[in-house]
């Protein structure tokens, strides 16, 4: 996985100077003729490799300076003047200045991809902020576009001289810190590869782990034993090239027939990823992704520090490009013809013993954190459980309430049970005309003597409807009535 990344980056910063350094590419995209003697020199069969579809220079702005890059190319004036700029001018901004000379037309689809690369990086702050919770806090656009050093945020709508010029400043500002980024990457990545090793040995007994310790002095004493490594651009190294990858007579090298064999794009200059790829007969001599003793994250960055050693070496005016020019000079030079050994990975720590020390604290004090990270929100999880239970338990007891109440209710409103008994049956009596309805009457039974009415009973009619009630056969007074019945009667009686 590590080896794929970094393939991934290096091809994408490899592209981004393409594009970066406009100055040499756009106007040398001839390659220089040269003459060769077809009797001794057969060029061989070779498809260069397609780049990918989709270039991913690691930069987030990417497609904003690629965009920007194909329009100024559409621009003669800007071509011309490009042409007559060195490195440094552009990096002083003096290229950016010929901004206000490019046609009407180039300015205003200039100023459609910045509008366009405001918004989007609107869109992304705006997103950022709902991930982090903060759908009604109000978003101050302008401040926050500070951070993008690229282009101009007071002035979001056009494509001014200080947009380019920032734009070109940020890109190459990119460029001179990556190769110091995936140093310390590579650093992080030894000192965890080691630390991990450490951790395992103790968790092995004594047997266990002088049997590891023996097997990794093994390992690493067949990683070392490799055929010499040539200097990386020296005339050894690339004479071997020459013979093994183009199948030509190692006596009949030639440097100019050279570049343009590997010059693959064929804009007259090698690229940082042309540089690599003429290092991969000396990284087999190292690596062999079959071997157990073989780390492929350390041969892509043995990989890169041949090419940036490469890069110190022969570029002479930094602009992160070797042309035929540089190339044919360091040719000559003392070093290219009797160079020192190179000295691989093996023979030069990544680390120091304090830089491996200050890891190990680092992630001494990164595990305690987490640990009482972790520990905070148990403790958390347990009181929101105990809470959680006292809510259950108040909800059950609140519930069995409501129940408890629901009951008193239904007791308290329910009506009473028609109550049916022999000889008591009680004709239904309506209060509007006070009759008997005989078909809703139950038979007349014989009943018992009706109590006399007491001597006090304070009216004479009321004795007189007893006996007329006696006389059919009913009670004569409510006290007669079954219980539950009485009410009912003297509520009739009332409405008499």
């Amino acid at each position: 996985m590590m080896s794929r990344i970094h393939n991934k980056m290096c091809w994408s910063r490899a592209f981004l100077t393409g594009w970066l350094l406009l100055l040499v590419q756009l106007l040398c995209s001839q390659a220089v003729p040269i003459s060769m003697d077809k009797t001794k020199v057969k060029e061989p069969e070779k498809t260069p490799e397609e780049p990918p579809a989709s270039v991913d220079t690691g930069l987030h702005y990417d497609r904003y300076l690629r965009e920007v890059i194909d329009f100024l190319e559409k621009d003669q004036h800007f071509r011309e003047k490009l042409h007559n700029t060195d490195m440094e001018d552009i990096k002083q901004g003096k290229l950016a200045k010929e901004l206000d000379f490019v046609s009407h037309h180039v300015r205003t689809k200039l100023d459609e991809l910045k509008r366009q690369e405001v918004n989007r990086l609107r869109t992304l702050i705006k997103a950022k902020q709902d991930i982090e919770g903060g759908n009604d806090i109000a978003v101050d656009h302008q401040a926050l576009l500070k951070q993008f050093e690229y282009l101009n945020h007071m002035n979001p709508h056009t494509f001014e001289v200080d947009d380019l010029d920032r734009l070109i400043k940020s890109a190459t500002k990119d460029l001179e810190n990556y190769d110091k980024e995936r140093h310390e990457e590579f650093k992080r990545y030894e000192m965890m590869k080691e630390h991990d090793r450490r951790e395992h040995l103790k968790t092995l007994d004594d047997e266990e782990r002088k049997k590891e310790e023996e097997h990794y002095e093994e390992m690493r004493k067949k990683h070392a034993d490799h055929p010499k490594v040539n200097h990386p651009g020296s005339q050894n190294q690339l004479k071997e090239v020459w013979e093994e990858a183009d199948g030509l007579d190692p006596e009949d090298f030639d440097p100019k027939t050279f570049f343009n064999l590997h010059d693959t794009n064929g804009d007259g200059f090698f690229d940082e990823q042309e540089l690599e790829a003429l290092f991969t007969k000396e990284l087999e001599k190292i690596y062999d992704p079959t071997n157990e003793e073989d780390d492929m994250v350390e041969m892509e960055e043995e990989r890169l520090r041949m090419r940036e050693h490469v890069m110190n070496e022969v570029d002479s005016n930094k602009d992160r490009l070797v042309s035929l020019d540089e190339f044919l000079v360091a040719t000559k030079k003392k070093e290219f013809l009797e160079p020192d050994s190179w000295e691989t990975l093996e023979q030069n720590q990544a680390y120091t013993d304090e830089e491996m020390r200050e890891f190990e604290e680092h992630l001494t004090q990164q595990e305690q954190d987490l640990n009482q990270k972790a520990f905070d929100l148990q403790k958390q999880r347990d009181e929101l459980e105990r809470q959680q239970e006292q809510l259950n338990a108040q909800k059950v007891e609140l519930q069995q309430a409501v129940e408890h109440m629901e009951r008193l209710k239904s007791q308290k409103v329910e009506s009473p049970p028609e109550v049916h008994g022999e000889g008591n049956g009680i004709p239904e009596m309506h209060p509007v005309d006070n009759q008997v309805h005989p078909e809703q009457d139950a038979q007349p039974q014989e009943h018992e003597p009706a109590p006399q009415v007491p001597e006090d009973t304070p009216q004479e009619h009321h004795v007189q409807q007893n006996q007329d009630l006696a006389q059919q056969g009913l009670p004569q007074t409510h006290q007669d009535l079954p219980p539950g019945h009485q009410e009912v009667a003297q509520g009739q009686h009332n409405l008499q």
